[in-house]
């Protein structure tokens, strides 16, 4: 997600859909600039080494709930520019869909993907996570993500890959894509306070993690994983978060 994220205004949510610079990007998942070292970068990047509701999370010991999942309200289809920052590959969708969680309703601004998960679920990563980012007009976003798993073609995904954007230049814009390709049958998630996964890692995210995976084609997962291999920030502690389960 995009280092652009550390105001909590709307003009500053809606930077998280814009592409990365080559010049921009001084982090990392790997190596001197990897996630052990993204909080010495000091300022609104201390977060990522000393803030207590980081993601992503193993997801266990959740507590069955009857909070309210969010209510999406997705268009049967829309468009989106699908570029490549140099992190992973990111949809920057046009449009109305948005959801509506705890009384606060949020714009779909973009989503993007991580292989393997982010998430763990007790214990175990997907192939590949999706995560589809909202912004309320304050600020504060609001993150569904979706494993994915091996098994029957995902359509919504060859429109994508077939753009096929050029790291850090053009891509292409992907057309009547179905969003909700993405989304398991059974609507059961998990919830929990968190925070960006990239830097700066802003505690500002309601997280909802979808307990069932959609799938794709090991060809498919392939894909992405070929050019972006491990991109996925490891577990960070729960501390004292409340984790809950609810119906959907």
């Amino acid at each position: 997600m995009s280092r652009t994220l550390h105001s909590l205004t709307l003009a500053a949510a809606l930077a998280l859909a814009a592409p990365l610079t080559a010049q921009a990007q001084h982090w990392s998942y790997s190596g001197d600039e990897g996630p052990a070292h993204w909080g010495e970068h000091g300022g609104a990047d201390a977060s990522c080494a000393t803030g207590q509701q980081q993601s992503p999370i193993n997801i266990t010991g959740a507590i069955p709930a009857f909070a309210a999942g969010p209510a999406l309200d997705w268009p049967d289809t829309l468009a989106g520019e699908v570029v490549d920052n140099g992190h992973t590959v990111q949809v920057t969708v046009t449009g109305e869909a948005g959801l509506d969680l705890d009384g606060r309703h949020y714009r779909l601004v973009q989503f993007h993907f991580h292989a393997e998960s982010e998430h763990q679920i007790e214990g175990q990563n997907a192939p590949m996570e999706v995560h589809f980012v909202h912004a309320a007009e304050d600020g504060s976003l609001a993150v569904v993500g979706v494993m994915v798993e091996v098994g029957a073609a995902m359509p919504a995904l060859s429109g994508i890959w077939a753009i096929d954007p050029d790291p850090h230049g053009s891509g292409g814009v992907a057309a009547a894509l179905r969003l909700r390709d993405f989304l398991p049958t059974d609507p059961a998630a998990f919830r929990y306070a968190g925070s960006l996964t990239t830097p700066p890692c802003s505690e500002i995210v309601s997280w909802t993690v979808y307990a069932h995976a959609v799938t794709a084609t090991q060809a498919q997962i392939d894909w992405f994983a070929e050019r972006h291999p491990h991109s996925n920030r490891p577990v960070m502690p729960h501390h004292r978060r409340v984790l809950l389960q609810t119906a959907g």
